[in-house]
């Protein structure tokens, strides 16, 4: 089942930003005289390593390890992306930490306290619930210490979700991917207010710099996608389930069109991930409208800079929260104008007025479900002068240079093991870590 959130409330405020714990400043600086991760290993466990913002994560940071001089072992289910995590000097442990069934769960901690023995790890880093329950009675057995990330806002309709959901705030270390979320955490788990650390979601913005994007690429892209020269691209790039808002996105083009927009092609660039009834569903409400060929879906995209470059306007939008956010982050690090819903932590990673003047606006943000809303935001990104287009790519690229970068990530995540794996006592003689 997918991450979800609570049900959003249009138009509210953003929540208030918390004191999380932040990074000592006598913490490690990564310097090529000063490896922190030499002679550590690291196990992250996930449930597996498809597509999604964990599972890319967990290969970013497993690629830090190694390069920070560490061993990274990363253990799961599998998935199309153990080759590539392969790659980065990193190795595979397969296992059923994909699996909710109790037995299996318990199953997995003897499982995961015979891998922390065998292979001699440091530290746990667990990045879902499921694998974190095992994760964390494995760390416990044999005293090694456990960080957690919240990668998503997690659906708590029910004291039973409550308790399911705390184990990724039962963390020595508790990383939270935004502010948004740091917040959450700690109005669900006050017990976990001075363990919490705010580190954004990092991308590799290099590869959407123009001169990495080469013409082959992009002409590749436009073949894959039937497009001719001058069609204008408005793209939403999420994995197809109902809260990324795929079906408000389509009335929003169906209004655009109505109201004589019509030199465009929408592609939705996402997997269903097995949910067949809702992609069905979703090319149902195409042909009602009247949308094919000019609505398509093309399946998972695996050149994602090539589709942020190649569009005029990118979609967010997600009728429940973002907990961070990433398409929104790539788009602008292409130069895409972007218009996102307004809730969960867009506040952070787009800037749009009220919160800002219209001279720092780096994207455009509506209310959630508003399909009309969204129309007129679409329009107006596919109508901008030339002048202002360029305006905007400039600043969306440098406020997310400043904020979002791969290597940021990393380095404050290595930052967090290593107040665990060397804490530094502070003059009272108490543990800093």
């Amino acid at each position: 089942m997918p991450a979800s959130g609570p049900n959003p409330q249009p138009n509210a405020p953003p929540p208030p930003r918390i004191a999380e714990r932040p990074l000592p400043d006598f913490a490690w600086k990564p310097t090529e005289e000063n490896p922190l991760m030499e002679n550590r290993t690291v196990l992250q466990v996930i449930p597996a390593l498809d597509t999604g913002g964990a599972e890319r994560t967990t290969v970013d940071v497993a690629a830090a390890i190694v390069t920070a001089g560490g061993r990274a072992i990363v253990a799961s289910a599998g998935g199309q992306l153990v080759p590539e995590l392969i790659e980065t000097g990193a190795i595979h442990i397969a296992m059923p930490l994909d699996s909710k069934n109790p037995l299996v769960m318990a199953l997995n901690i003897k499982r995961l306290t015979a891998l922390v023995r065998e292979h001699r790890i440091d530290l746990l880093h667990a990045r879902s619930r499921a694998p974190a329950w095992s994760a964390l009675a494995a760390a416990r057995i044999t005293g090694r210490p456990f960080v957690t990330t919240y990668h998503g806002s997690y659906n708590q309709d029910s004291w039973i979700k409550g308790i399911y959901n705390s184990v990724m705030a039962r963390a020595d270390r508790v990383i939270a991917n935004s502010h948004y979320i740091a917040s959450l955490i700690r109005e669900r788990n006050p017990f976990a207010s001075d363990r919490i650390t705010v580190i954004h979601r990092g991308s590799d913005l290099t590869a959407f710099e123009e001169s990495r994007i080469s013409r082959d690429r992009l002409a590749s892209l436009k073949t894959d996608w039937g497009l001719l020269e001058n069609d204008r691209v408005i793209l939403n790039m999420a994995r197809l389930t109902h809260w990324k808002g795929q079906t408000v996105l389509i009335d929003a083009l169906k209004k655009l069109r109505d109201a004589g927009i019509t030199d465009w092609v929408a592609i939705l660039a996402g997997s269903d991930q097995g949910r067949t009834d809702y992609s069905k569903g979703l090319r149902a409400q195409i042909r009602a409208h009247g949308l094919e060929g000019q609505v398509r879906l093309v399946g998972h995209c695996s050149d994602v800079p090539a589709a942020m470059s190649l569009s005029d306007a990118v979609a967010v939008a997600s009728i429940e929260p973002e907990a961070f956010g990433r398409a929104a982050i790539e788009a602008q690090a292409a130069g895409a104008p972007v218009v996102v819903t307004d809730i969960g932590a867009v506040h952070e990673t787009v800037l749009a007025p009220p919160e800002c003047s219209e001279t720092l606006r780096t994207g455009w943000r509506v209310a959630p479900g508003d399909a009309e809303a969204l129309a007129g935001a679409l329009q107006t990104l596919l109508n901008l002068p030339p002048d202002d287009r360029r305006a905007i790519r400039s600043r969306a690229r440098a406020h997310v240079a400043a904020h979002f970068s791969l290597k940021a990530m990393t380095d404050k995540t290595l930052c967090v093991y290593d107040t665990l794996l060397n804490p530094t006592p502070d003059p009272t003689g108490k543990d800093r870590s």
